[in-house]
């Protein structure tokens, strides 16, 4: 398993993004990838597991309406009862909303920083201008931006700010929501290497520099693919092609936000 530092934490390359699962099917899920190595139902799955909390890295989100600062702090108390844990390792803005301003809701959760109830802080779905915001304006110690990305969609403007200020990319919907496991150019390098479409779009994500991929899987099956990703590298050739297929091919609808 790669990591990348996270201004003095490690987080692995590979996570599970488990957002909208819920039920006995997130729970398996989570059981078995902790079994491989990679919100209740989470909770259930680390106590049952008998793997112990500093082993895990844990990320929550906080939902676009609970925003304000009256909301944060028993929103994320709210979460760590669900998860039978004290603190989680990485709290996240689910997703901007203008209505709120934006440092209220840093302060917030600066203060569950300084409260030992996360041990980072950071954002999902913020564009460049909404990152040199919360930087550069409110002086937040966020550490990660969450954002979709994946062969078909360019995020260079969101990688180049995040590298400069030391922030991870962490990439959900890696796999376009199934849509690059059937790519010809993807499964031609697949083929080169002995694995599949899916496993090269994965491997492309964390080969690079300061990114993390988090694809979501209740199948054993592709848990266990998902996870086999770092026993190859993918060489000048297959970089290449991929970066061929480079587009603005987004699946998830942003609403109002004006993307880079």
């Amino acid at each position: 398993m790669l990591h990348i530092d996270l201004q003095g934490q490690k987080m692995p390359a590979l996570g599970l993004g488990t957002w909208q699962m819920s039920g006995g099917s997130c729970e398996r899920a989570v059981r078995t990838a902790l079994d491989i190595g990679y919100e209740a139902e989470i909770g259930r799955a680390l106590a049952a597991s008998g793997i112990g909390r500093g082993s895990v890295f844990v990320t929550t989100k906080i939902w676009t309406n609970h925003l304000r600062a009256k909301d944060v702090g028993p929103t994320v108390e709210a979460s760590l009862r669900k998860l039978r844990s004290d603190y989680v390792d990485l709290l996240l803005i689910h997703w901007p909303n203008e209505a709120v301003p934006m440092g209220e809701t840093l302060a917030a959760m600066e203060k569950l920083l300084a409260a030992g109830k996360t041990r980072a802080i950071g954002v999902s779905n913020f564009t460049v201008k909404l990152m040199r915001e919360a930087i550069e304006r409110h002086k937040a110690p966020i550490v990660c931006n969450q954002v979709e990305y994946h062969v078909r969609l360019d995020q260079s403007a969101v990688l180049d700010y995040a590298r400069a200020h030391k922030l991870a990319v962490v990439a959900y919907c890696p796999l376009g929501r199934g849509r690059l496991v059937q790519n010809p150019a993807l499964a031609r390098i697949a083929a080169k290497h002995g694995k599949s479409a899916a496993q090269v779009a994965l491997r492309w994500l964390v080969q690079q520099d300061r990114v993390a991929a988090i694809p979501k899987s209740s199948s054993e099956a592709n848990l266990r693919a998902n996870f086999e990703i770092f026993d190859f590298t993918l060489d000048r050739d297959d970089l290449k092609a991929i970066a061929a297929l480079s587009a603005k091919d987004r699946v998830v609808d942003l609403g109002d936000i004006s993307w880079d």
